[in-house]
């Protein structure tokens, strides 16, 4: 059987049943111990834990195996703080902005998160939502002052005018996706008016982002995404930045496995981060 790009044997899945028999079995402990023993690893050592836990619900669906009753239903999103809120809120002076001051800082502290985390909150359209599996979050400031924040994380499953360009097998996506790293947050504080702001912060960060993924999980993606809602953009600033529109979306969320076609259009972009990334995405 096949969950997550791999194949789990009969013995694995009679493992694993047999995992859920030991007392005070959680989900998270379960998933930590399968992989340890299953040697399922990213590449700089790191178990695969998360996509361990998609891997459990799946089997789950399919009859496989019992899980225990999760301890969190329904995961805390967001958590709103007093000092958070107030720091994200708008500025009695606002700065004036001088492209050739732009830093784009990863986010790497507990007190960073949380401010990322309420920017994105209170001025994003879509709001703050949990990214599971590799990451990364960056702010953008110039002279000090912040002015942008930027998230990254898994890219999508499947995208037909991305893949046709790519030109990979159903194997070599499986093995590769990794490999494309999705732009899930863009986000320029509403406050700030610069021209050239956007595909100047689009340029930086596409330049950083390889090597602080590297240091990060050991491996250099070669592909960046995007989906950009048409009813409220058009993406300008990535075209300005060189990203490449390859098509809309059916308006398939993914989870619409009844073809209802429920979610917004989205118009789809990539940036390539190597000159021979289709080679690579479609390597052994």
């Amino acid at each position: 059987m096949r969950y997550c790009g791999r194949d789990f044997t009969p013995s694995e899945i009679e493992r694993i049943r047999q995992l859920l028999t030991v007392p005070q079995m959680n989900r998270a402990r379960l998933s930590r111990q399968v992989c340890a023993e299953l040697g399922w690893r990213r590449d700089n050592g790191g178990l695969k834990d998360m996509s361990c836990r998609v891997a459990l619900l799946r089997m789950q669906a399919d009859g496989l195996i019992t899980l225990p009753p999760p301890r969190n239903p329904k995961p805390v999103a967001y958590r709103s703080y007093p000092h958070i809120e107030q720091a994200v809120l708008q500025p009695a002076i606002i700065p004036t902005i001088d492209l050739a001051t732009l830093n784009v800082d990863p986010v790497l502290t507990k007190a960073d998160s949380m401010l990322w985390n309420g920017y994105i909150e209170r001025h994003h359209y879509l709001g703050h939502q949990l990214m599971p599996g590799a990451q990364l979050r960056y702010f953008v400031r110039a002279a000090g002052h912040i002015v942008a924040a930027l998230g990254f994380g898994a890219s999508a499953w499947k995208v037909k005018p991305r893949d046709q360009v790519i030109g990979w097998t159903v194997d070599q996506r499986q093995r590769n996706l990794h490999l494309i790293v999705n732009n899930a947050r863009f986000l320029i504080l509403p406050w700030i008016h610069r021209k050239n702001l956007a595909s100047r912060i689009l340029a930086l960060v596409s330049r950083r982002l390889p090597e602080d993924w590297q240091v990060r999980y050991a491996y250099r993606p070669v592909l960046l995404e995007t989906f950009v809602e048409q009813q409220r953009f058009t993406g300008t600033c990535y075209k300005a930045a060189n990203w490449q529109y390859l098509g809309d979306t059916q308006g398939r969320g993914k989870l619409d496995i009844l073809h209802r076609n429920a979610q917004p259009i989205k118009s789809i972009w990539i940036y390539p981060l190597t000159r021979h990334f289709q080679r690579q995405l479609c390597s052994g």
